[in-house]
């Protein structure tokens, strides 16, 4: 008999089982039959049970003759007219697999209306147990017993008060971070402009071309007409010297392996494969063309329309008010980020409770056929904590009457929609564009569940807040990068312990 497990889709990251977390908490909803089922359970501990499902004819055999009547009325066989089959025939070629995949409806439904039912809220899903004692023969057997192991939520109190504290960090905004930030947008919209004498960080172009051991070109060897060369990546100091102050039309002999000891440069410059260019060895000539350099965008009122559109800034002061809000917005962001996690991190290690490990690794093995256990023992420990978390979560959240609404999802879709378009630059998009923008986010159904998870999330730990006591602390982003320093230091030695 198969089972309509959820499908779990690794991926790299160390929450590989991550994906399957939505369905784990859920308690089994479907259709309700219109008879009661002899089905009992039997609570092994308090967080796993057996449950055992027993199944007469009279609970399938009507369903049956209907697919069957509708098969023969279908049925296209050689001899026979439509709808003009013997029910014997149809019932002989097609009974057992009918039998077999009502059976399975039936089951299914029973087992979700019974744990609706009762309550029951399980993790993952029913598992069909192995025991040889209940081996099913459809060829043979018209009454059935099927048992299922569950694997069951367990019951915990979440035990929070302002004796647990957490640090909510702000992160100063100092001079070299305004500057690094306007350095961003001067380069962002800087422009290559045609320069006389080569300097540091120019770009050069020209022909390449390999020379014998007199000096003179190599028919055969390896060249390119239009080669780009920046001088910065030139490694060997005497030879990136050879190549400054030289002007269009200037020639330049050097050991191209000295100036360019990687592969994939040198293929680049010589216009060839990876494994070709590792032959490509002694001494080329560079005759320069063209000299690029690059000139940073000026500060005035070009950039600043070009950045937030015309006439919305017009002066130096209100650009770096601007940098200053923006700067904030997002380093607020990575502090939300760091309050959010260290609020999830105390709500996990001060509540307490088990899961059915045994279970859930079974679990994951099946519903993912090509993870192998090595792999998923190797996970568990990420799976674990992401499922703890969920299960407080989820507490708090019914605890405290969460709800989002669509004017919530909207609002979300539209901040992520405006800070996609700042980072690309579009910092002067219409209210009306971002809001269809976000609109046809919501549309897409994966999309509109994230939103709906990051709220979630928020509301979450915006109650856990409020249940704690916080302490404020102002830091520079030296410190603050520090603190995620300490973080990963801690649990790369839990691991190795």
């Amino acid at each position: 008999m198969t089972w309509g497990f959820e499908s779990l889709h690794p991926h790299k990251n160390p929450t590989a089982f991550n994906d399957s977390l939505p369905c784990v908490l859920a308690v089994l909803k479907s259709q309700i039959n219109n008879f009661e089922m002899n089905i009992t359970r039997e609570n092994i501990d308090d967080l796993n049970a057996v449950l055992k499902v027993q199944i007469e004819k009279a609970d399938y055999d009507g369903n049956v003759e209907k697919v069957l009547r509708d098969y023969r009325k279908k049925a296209v066989i050689k001899g026979f007219r439509p709808g003009m089959v013997p029910m014997g025939l149809v019932r002989k070629m097609y009974g057992k697999a009918v039998m077999a995949d009502e059976i399975n409806k039936i089951v299914s439904e029973n087992i979700h209306k019974y744990l609706k039912d009762e309550k029951i809220e399980i993790l993952g899903d029913p598992l069909p147990k192995n025991n040889k004692q209940e081996a099913i023969d459809f060829n043979n057997q018209i009454d059935f017993t099927f048992s299922f192991d569950l694997g069951l939520a367990p019951a915990f109190d979440i035990k929070l008060s302002k004796k647990n504290k957490v640090t909510c960090y702000t992160i100063t905004i100092d001079d070299k971070m305004k500057n690094d930030y306007v350095g961003n947008y001067t380069r962002r919209y800087g422009e290559f402009l045609k320069a006389g004498l080569s300097e540091e960080k120019d770009i050069l172009k020209g022909k390449i071309e390999a020379l014998d051991q007199n000096g003179n070109p190599l028919p055969e060897g390896p060249a390119a007409d239009d080669a780009s060369l920046a001088t910065d990546l030139i490694k060997d100091k005497k030879i990136r010297k050879m190549f400054l102050g030289k002007a269009q039309n200037d020639s330049i002999d050097f050991n191209l392996r000295k100036a360019l000891p990687n592969d994939n440069e040198i293929a680049g410059l010589l216009k060839l494969q990876k494994d070709e260019a590792t032959n490509a060895d002694g001494n080329f000539r560079f005759t320069i063309s063209e000299i690029n350099r690059f000139i940073p965008a000026e500060i005035g009122q070009e950039l600043f329309d070009k950045i937030y559109g015309e006439g919305v800034i017009t002066s130096e002061a209100e650009f770096m008010k601007k940098i200053e809000d923006e700067i904030s917005m997002s380093l607020q962001q990575e502090c939300d980020y760091k309050l959010a996690a260290d609020l999830k991190k105390l709500a996990t290690e001060k509540t307490e409770f088990d899961l059915p490990e045994d279970f859930l690794k079974r679990w994951l093995l099946k519903v993912n056929e090509k993870t192998t256990e090595d792999q998923i023992n190797k996970e568990f420990d990420n799976f674990r904590h992401d499922l703890r978390w969920q299960l407080i979560r989820n507490k708090l959240a019914k605890q405290n009457e969460v709800r989002i609404t669509e004017d919530e999802l909207l609002m979300e879709a539209e901040k992520i929609t405006r800070y996609q378009f700042h980072q690309y630059g579009l910092f002067y998009a219409t209210d009306e564009q971002i809001n269809n923008y976000a609109k046809e986010m919501l549309k897409r159904e994966d999309e509109a569940k994230r939103i709906a998870d990051k709220i979630l999330e928020e509301k979450v730990t915006d109650i856990i807040k409020e249940i704690v006591k916080v302490d404020n602390k102002s830091v520079t982003v030296d410190e603050f990068n520090k603190l995620f320093e300490q973080k990963s230091a801690i649990e790369s030695t839990r691991l190795k312990s």
